[in-house]
């Protein structure tokens, strides 16, 4: 049981942090490496936000991801419009970004253990013998709502509409007069507000850090990898794989070895199937 609820807690974790960057990838197949710094910006504004400012909890919360939204649609809007169609050039681009972002957290002195965010409810309740924080129960039903609210969105919403229709057919949804270049900075600023709600959500269960954006980036890839890029159901998919893999390797191997398995699985999957668990895209032997 102790397995079944940590493992379910991690995966949802892991399906908020890939959330935003698979919805990028899916409307503007556009890989935004900047994603961990927009998630990581997103703590860092709202403790700025609470503690320096005076605002309340909720509002500096709305307003960081207000922020972090305005930013990624601007990456697109003034940075990777530049680059649109060199694969190679808007993955460099946007990396940069994200590195130049961190970084100067970093060069600012936004290094120690004192940046945290407070969790939502305090103290903790017993499931079936496990004792379970309350924040990591709501950090699954923020997931689960999002998840909800993001299919309601893109079913029926004439916006949602839209970017269902771009990604699933560029030149078709052009003829029908939607704009591609105003569907990716809704695009990423949907998904850099993403990233803004699980970093307002998880990083309550530790320290605010520059390093935590590097990870979530890598943790957002591997669940796209594995689940297969441009598949809502496959980043659950991911998620739950990597999720329960990760506690299960912590409990019987050691937890030094949960990155080796999370690369033992991206390598695995590259291998036998490229476009993931359930992706969308071509098989290697199409391709070629």
């Amino acid at each position: 049981m102790n397995i079944f609820i940590f493992g379910l807690v991690n995966s949802v974790i892991l399906a908020l942090m890939a959330s935003g960057f698979a919805l990028v990838y899916g409307v503007s197949r556009l890989a935004n490496f900047a994603h961990g710094a927009l998630y990581i910006l997103a703590g860092f504004a709202t403790w700025l936000f609470l503690n320096r400012l005076g605002i309340n909890y909720i509002g500096s919360i709305f307003l960081s991801i207000i922020i972090v939204s305005i930013i990624g649609g601007a990456i697109y809007r003034f940075l990777l419009i530049r680059v649109k169609g060199m694969p190679a050039s808007e993955i460099i681009a946007s990396l940069a970004i994200g590195i130049a972002i961190m970084e100067l957290f970093r060069w600012r002195g936004f290094i120690s253990e004192a940046y945290m965010l407070p969790p939502f409810v305090a103290g903790s309740v017993s499931i079936a013998g496990v004792v379970i924080d309350w924040q990591r129960l709501i950090i699954i039903g923020v997931g689960l709502a999002m998840m909800l609210s993001l299919w309601l969105f893109t079913h029926h919403t004439k916006v949602g509409l839209s970017l269902r229709a771009i990604a699933q057919d560029k030149h078709a949804s052009m003829m029908s007069g939607i704009e591609p270049d105003r569907t990716a900075v809704i695009a990423l600023a949907m998904g850099s507000a993403l990233a803004g709600v699980a970093a307002v959500v998880i990083l309550p269960l530790g320290n605010i850090t520059v390093e935590t954006g590097y990870m979530v980036l890598i943790d957002a890839i591997a669940v796209c990898i594995i689940g297969g890029l441009g598949s809502w159901a496959g980043v659950l998919a991911g998620a739950f794989l990597l999720g329960f893999s990760r506690i299960l390797t912590a409990a019987f191997i050691g937890p030094h070895w949960q990155m080796v398995v999370v690369l033992l699985f991206i390598i695995l999957t590259l291998i036998l199937k490229p476009s993931g668990l359930l992706g969308r895209q071509k098989e290697l032997e199409e391709r070629v």
